[in-house]
């Protein structure tokens, strides 16, 4: 077996600014924002915070799917013959996959948040009785989204182990004699 440090690297790195971000943001930077002293300014300086991430957060995301088509790739062979690693690999992508429809809608989201300007609201993602009602239903799904994105993500650090469990010398043994049972 050969070495894949740098791509693995490049995934783990990736996974890791995507899920801190995440979870980092709805933690406290949406929590701050209800500090700040004028509640017109609240979403718009979450949305500021969010904005100055967003880069970080897709070069995040790039690593990510780079690094894991460079770990299939380097792992085809394993793949292909050890039990319970296909089960796996289609797990993490489906999780990708969600993972990433979920952080497309939360950035649109906050694009429509931040198209609104100044409005009125207890915080980034929790509306007042003074937030305009199309507003406030934006806030309500960036208040359930704001947790799904670090949850999806942390399934994918979890699913991540999981892989580098099963590169244990034992576990490919034990998988590739499986298989080779189970296609009798």
């Amino acid at each position: 077996m050969q070495r894949n440090t740098v791509v693995r690297a490049v995934h783990d790195i990736g996974t890791a600014l995507w899920f801190g971000g995440a979870l980092m943001g709805a933690v406290a930077l949406n929590g701050a924002a209800s500090q700040v002293s004028d509640r017109r300014e609240r979403t718009r300086v979450a949305n500021a915070g969010w904005n100055r991430w967003a880069p970080v957060n897709a070069l995040g995301i790039a690593m990510n799917l780079v690094g894991s088509a460079g770990l299939l790739l380097a792992n085809k062979g394993r793949v292909a013959a050890q039990q319970g690693v296909v089960a796996s690999s289609v797990a993490k992508g489906v999780v990708t996959g969600a993972a990433l429809a979920a952080t497309a809608y939360s950035r649109k989201l906050g694009a429509e948040l931040d198209r609104a300007g100044d409005v009125p609201a207890e915080g980034a993602v929790k509306p007042d009785e003074d937030t305009p009602r199309e507003i406030a239903r934006v806030q309500q799904r960036l208040r359930v989204m704001q947790w799904v994105v670090p949850g999806l993500t942390g399934a994918l650090v979890v699913l991540t182990s999981l892989h580098g469990e099963q590169q244990r010398p034992a576990e490919v043994v034990r998988g590739v004699v499986r298989r080779a049972f189970s296609s009798c």
